[in-house]
């Protein structure tokens, strides 16, 4: 496969020509994420307003063709493994597979195949020998994980060196109807994550940027402690928490009003979580 040099800010989903699957140089992962687009369509039952999705449509995910997609991902892990994809493709120092990630153009959860997509790369992880290391990692909004069947996929992904990456970006109806352009009930948002956590080991993956030049108030970040606070005083433990601002830019309505925090202000944020005894991997 030839092509430019991945980076950071080049996340394109048909940098590898295929139809599911593309290659991804994590900054949060520090290394090359194999990318799961089940939402070819673009649909999405949420709209980040920060979201560099284009066409970006309201709905679920399209079904998935799953010989095409264990086809894909076979070959693509064999190249990456053995081909000349990471030399020739990949900035030195990021030449590690560090997870296969369900994520791509929607809310990956809102396909029907879900859960014989986590058997897919069970499958797929077993025959191209993946060193177990390698992470599966299911990057959602949490909605959905209400539906039982989701729930399966989690605890099938948790044999798989599992990690769900649950979206929460802000912890008040006010600010995810801001954020998310989403009308949900803090108390679901709260019920998901905690089966989410009871599935498969949890971070929070929190977007904090500035809003028509000004930055999450105070009350954006006390609401935000005072979840965390509470799920925690409830035992319910969390791996920690990704912490990052923009990078790429918004390809939604609202792209000229957006823009990233200074890293000194997302720091002093991470340090206020930090003090509720949570790890914070920051990404400026």
């Amino acid at each position: 496969m030839t092509g430019k040099k991945l980076s950071v800010i080049n996340h394109d989903r048909d940098s590898a020509a295929l139809r599911y699957v593309y290659p991804v140089v994590s900054r949060r992962a520090g290394g090359v994420s194999v990318g799961i687009n089940l939402n070819t369509n673009n649909a999405c039952n949420w709209r980040c307003i920060y979201c560099q999705v284009p066409d970006l449509t309201r709905g679920a995910a399209p079904t998935v063709d799953l010989p095409v997609l264990e086809n894909e991902l076979r070959g693509f892990l064999n190249e990456l493994l053995h081909g000349d994809f990471m030399q020739n493709r990949v900035p030195e120092g990021a030449r590690r597979i560090n997870d296969i990630a369900l994520s791509g153009n929607g809310e990956p959860t809102s396909s029907a195949e879900f859960v014989r997509v986590i058997a897919l790369i069970a499958r797929v992880r077993g025959a191209v020998s993946l060193p177990e290391e390698v992470k599966t990692v299911l990057i959602t909004n949490g909605s959905l994980l209400y539906r039982k069947e989701v729930q399966q996929g989690l605890r099938d992904m948790d044999k798989l060196n599992g990690e769900v990456w649950f979206k929460l970006d802000r912890a008040s109806e006010e600010g995810m109807l801001r954020v998310n352009d989403i009308r949900m009930n803090i108390s679901k948002v709260r019920d998901n994550l905690i089966a989410s956590i009871a599935c498969c080991p949890t971070w929070l993956q929190t977007c904090w940027f500035a809003l028509d030049g000004k930055p999450p108030s105070r009350q954006d970040e006390d609401d935000y402690l005072e979840f965390v606070s509470a799920l925690l005083h409830d035992g319910h433990k969390l791996q920690g928490v990704l912490l990052y601002s923009l990078a790429r830019p918004s390809l939604q309505a609202e792209a000229p009003r957006l823009s990233a925090l200074p890293a000194e202000q997302l720091q002093t944020f991470a340090d206020r979580i930090g003090k509720l005894g949570l790890p914070v991997k920051v990404s400026s």
